[in-house]
């Protein structure tokens, strides 16, 4: 995807919004146990993110934030993680937080695999042992989540698409980018048709009131799917930023029910 519509500036600017992680240069963490993880993925460029871990049989969670976030945003979120039983592993994008570089749609995606054959090294240097691996990826990061599934297939236990857009361009006009001419396969992230290839159970959440990326992306996500063990958890009256918040029993019931390897149809 080198050299693609998406790496253009103009898309550059709507899809991405970079911001620093202050409070790693100070040392000051909300969280008492979190660990700063850096990951290189070019000669001279690392990635960075936090390690939120529970016990070290624990599932975990490695996790691709929305495109305004940082991994420092989930000191907070991730005690509700350990709520459930599960590890929480955020992974920051290049310009974020305290990694490197500056992002692109293409490394946001090559980054995601370099970072998923990491996890082993990471684990090991935490002595972690997680019984079950998932990816997890929420709005933009729902195309590193979906990356990562079709490149690991078996080696994951299961993919999590939170608030996961089905046609990127379709997102850019809602930005106020339209790109004429443009093929979703060939030019956007294609998360649609590489679902279609991903048989790693899956859990699709989205809200039901949600403007920016609209719960019918969710559906055609579900359903191109090839998964057996598929499931969409639609929240009311929840939207975008607040799905979490409205609908915090069922979005977390949710992920602990899958994330534990119980199925559901």
């Amino acid at each position: 995807m080198a050299q693609s519509i998406l790496d253009q500036p103009a898309a550059r600017q709507v899809l991405f919004h970079p911001r620093r992680d202050y409070q790693a240069s100070n040392g000051s963490f909300r969280m008492p146990d979190v660990r700063l993880i850096s990951v290189q993925v070019e000669p001279d460029l690392c990635v960075g993110g936090r390690l939120y871990p529970y016990t070290a049989e624990a599932p975990l969670i490695l996790y691709y934030h929305g495109n305004g976030e940082i991994a420092a945003d989930y000191d907070d979120i991730a005690a509700l993680y350990k709520q459930i039983g599960t590890s929480l592993l955020v992974m920051d994008y290049r310009g974020y937080g305290t990694s490197d570089g500056s992002p692109t749609a293409s490394n946001l995606l090559t980054d995601a695999i370099a970072v998923f054959e990491a996890v082993d090294r990471i684990l090991q240097d935490h002595n972690l042992a997680p019984a079950q691996l998932c990816v997890m990826g929420r709005s933009l990061g729902s195309a590193a989540a979906i990356e990562i599934a079709r490149h690991a297939e078996k080696r994951l236990s299961g993919l999590i698409v939170e608030s996961g857009f089905a046609d990127t361009f379709a997102l850019l006009a809602r930005l106020g980018v339209r790109v004429q001419n443009a093929d979703e396969d060939r030019d956007g992230f294609g998360n649609a048709s590489k679902l279609s290839q991903i048989t790693t159970r899956t859990l699709i959440i989205h809200g039901q009131d949600d403007i920016l990326i609209p719960a019918s992306d969710g559906q055609e996500l579900h359903r191109r799917c090839a998964a057996c063990d598929k499931k969409m958890v639609l929240i009311p009256r929840a939207g975008h930023n607040d799905l979490m918040l409205v609908g915090m029993r069922q979005y977390f019931e949710a992920i602990r029910a899958f994330v534990h390897g119980q199925t559901s149809q």
